[in-house]
């Protein structure tokens, strides 16, 4: 196990669904980083392939020029959810009390999540699940910043400095055989840390972590 139980604890220990029971109709980053992840979508991903975005919302900051043979989506608030344009499907479950995905064997190119990851409170069994819905060489792309909800982010994360939350991914994929050593993509944030926090242009940091299944 790559977390130790009181590792998993969230300050707001209430059904995660009464916390994402209202719609937020917002991104939750700044421009610059939708624009890196957007661009990194488009380097990595092929067009007419099958996409999972996982623990998403009303936007899912893939490239508009590219078409995909189906995008599943996945999250918490069914209004957020119907409003986003590029799912073909979606579904609403808690990965925190039901690990379990309903998709079928190595059916997805491609499994996306955008800033969640740090809500994982069993990692361990996503990614087993991530790796069984993928094809062989299908790949994952978890990205996140500095910014969360932080009563609901495990403590894990909260207690560790960006770079260990970075690492934190990393031993996530590295805890499932079958991936391929995780490739780390580093942007960090050139202004001030109360910048940041003001939303100033160009503030959020960028982190993405990317394996394969083999």
């Amino acid at each position: 196990m790559v977390l130790r139980p009181n590792q998993r604890i969230k300050l707001d220990d209430t059904d995660d669904k009464l916390f994402y029971g209202l719609p937020r109709f917002v991104t939750h980053v700044d421009d610059g980083f939708i624009q890196k992840l957007t661009d990194l979508y488009r380097q990595r991903l092929e067009p007419n392939t099958r996409i999972f975005d996982m623990m998403s919302s009303w936007v899912s900051h893939l490239p508009q020029e590219m078409q995909f043979s189906h995008v599943e989506g996945h999250g918490l608030n069914q209004e957020e959810l119907a409003r986003n344009p590029r799912f073909d499907n979606y579904f609403v479950q808690n990965l925190n009390e039901n690990p379990k995905l309903p998709l079928k064997d190595q059916d997805f190119d491609a499994v996306l999540n955008c800033v969640s990851v740090q809500y994982l409170q069993y990692p361990e069994a996503i990614f087993t699940e991530i790796h069984r819905i993928l094809k062989p060489g299908g790949v994952a792309i978890f990205s996140f910043s500095n910014r969360m909800f932080s009563q609901k982010a495990i403590q894990a994360w909260r207690d560790s400095s960006e770079a260990g939350r970075v690492e934190l991914v990393r031993s996530y994929f590295q805890s499932v055989p079958g991936f391929t050593p995780p490739e780390v993509i580093k942007n960090q944030s050139t202004a001030p840390n109360f910048l940041q926090w003001l939303g100033a242009a160009g503030g959020d940091p960028f982190y993405a972590v990317i394996a394969h299944r083999n």
